[in-house]
């Protein structure tokens, strides 16, 4: 068994997902257009050389009650046409401070909705990141698509645009599950749209499926995570529901109808595992699974799975991270900066500047260690402090003494057996998977700061 009733009351904590370090709630309004432009200029001469891009498209038709995504509705076609040429000068502008020797490696549309829009918005922006940057030869191009607003010709359309992997949003097969978090069932059969997607030629097709959502039963999410296996997809996601409603507010509308309880979630979690393991899949960082031969199950057993806000990544794609579009995040070596997230002011700022920075974050040395750190645990299950300390050229005293690093600070994990210490190396066993943030907070010393509002770790 991976769960253990005693173990999920004993860890269900609030604490960061660590989709970054420091989390986002660390970020600070003191961090403006110019502090960016710096950033991205010292980008060039850090590690990783090559880059990412995210963009984002920050409109819904429908808005999910549980979505923790930046996103609006009601929105007209003149605004949307205003949005995405506010979005091509952004990127016209902060593309010549980056080095053009620099390859561009991954690219990831994520919304809101971003295939809710008019294809040619789709391509106009797409057509101007390959006039900016040059594209290496294996680059990743991925677009989260709602199936709700999916035809199969528009399928051909992203090929046709260079888009080479589609995640599918599908959260739940149950249509009761959907109306009640005011979701939209898909439009076509899913099946149809998976057999297109691969007919395409589309690589690491994923499917995102979510857990802890209202209506939902460990029965229920067996037979999706069983429909859900059927489908052969090259990934499955099976993200755990976070609860925030004093975070978001449109959450609060779902305490009426109520959720499954921690035990059940860590249930659902156990049951998805063992079927997708038993499967052929391969369990790759949180709740993230693949087939053998898929490029992230690869890294995995390389000890080279990254991940960033966007998800999983390998670190042969991964460059730092160029956010472009309302709300959208840039993580690069040195800092991290978020645009503004109202989309009429994202709007005003970029036609005025060129940009529309509202808040960020400057690391330390010390920081981007710890985010190492952090990082290979979440990504990897492992860390080696040695490797840690060849990768920074710093003594391993030094990475010791900056994560106060002691065995005994592990204890608890360690007699609970969900993790082993040797000779500098932290690994993460099986059963310990579920409780991986947990683990992560003891590498964190901004955790005893207490900012900001987290989710139950489990």
């Amino acid at each position: 068994m991976l769960t253990d009733k005693r173990l999920v009351k004993k860890y269900n904590e609030a604490g960061p997902r660590y989709t970054s370090y420091p989390p986002a709630t660390f970020f600070n309004e003191h961090f403006g257009n110019d502090d960016y432009i710096n950033s991205v200029k010292l980008s060039n001469n850090e590690r990783p050389e090559s880059v990412s891009v995210y963009v984002h498209v920050p409109f819904c038709p429908q808005i999910c009650h549980f979505c923790g995504c930046t996103t609006e509705t009601g929105f007209s076609r003149p605004f949307l046409e205003r949005y995405i040429d506010a979005v091509v000068k952004e990127i016209e502008f902060v593309s010549s401070k980056i080095d053009n020797s620099r390859k561009l490696t991954q690219v990831h549309w994520g919304g809101g909705t971003p295939n809710a829009i008019s294809y040619k918005y789709i391509e106009k922006i797409t057509n101007t990141l390959k006039d900016k940057f040059d594209f290496a030869d294996n680059y990743e191009m991925a677009i989260e698509c709602n199936p709700a607003h999916l035809e199969l010709r528009h399928i051909e359309l992203l090929k046709k645009f260079g888009f080479n992997r589609i995640s599918i949003g599908i959260q739940d097969f149950r249509d009761d599950v959907l109306e009640a978090i005011n979701r939209r069932p898909s439009k076509r059969p899913i099946e149809d749209i998976i057999s297109k997607i691969s007919d395409e030629g589309f690589r690491g097709t994923n499917i995102d499926l979510v857990y802890g959502l209202p209506l939902q039963t460990v029965e229920s999410f067996r037979k999706t995570i069983e429909r859900a296996i059927k489908l052969n997809t090259d990934r499955i996601v099976t993200f755990s529901y976070a609860h925030v409603p004093s975070v978001i507010p449109r959450q609060k509308v779902l305490d009426d109808i109520g959720f499954p309880s921690s035990d059940e979630k860590a249930q659902m979690y156990e049951e998805s595992y063992q079927s997708l393991i038993n499967s052929g899949y391969v369990s790759v960082g949180m709740d993230h699974y693949s087939k053998p031969d898929d490029e992230f199950a690869v890294a995995l057993k390389e000890k080279k799975l990254h991940r960033n806000f966007q998800g999983y990544c390998t670190r042969e794609t991964t460059g730092q991270v160029y956010g472009f579009g309302a709300s959208s995040i840039s993580q690069l070596d040195s800092a991290y900066s978020q645009n503004i997230k109202t989309t009429s002011e994202y709007i005003q700022s970029i036609e005025k500047n060129g940009l529309a920075v509202l808040r960020g974050y400057s690391l330390s040395k010390n920081e981007k260690i710890i985010r190492h750190i952090i990082n290979s645990v979440m990504c990897n299950y492992y860390v080696d402090l040695e490797e840690v300390s060849e990768y920074f050229n710093i003594p391993l005293s030094e990475v010791k003494e900056i994560i106060n690093f002691s065995e005994s600070n592990f204890d608890d994990f360690i007699s609970d057996k969900l993790l082993t210490i040797q000779k500098n190396i932290i690994k993460v066993n099986n059963r310990g998977r579920l409780f991986t943030r947990n683990i992560s907070m003891r590498f964190d010393p901004l955790i005893e700061k207490k900012i900001g509002t987290y989710s139950k770790t489990i």
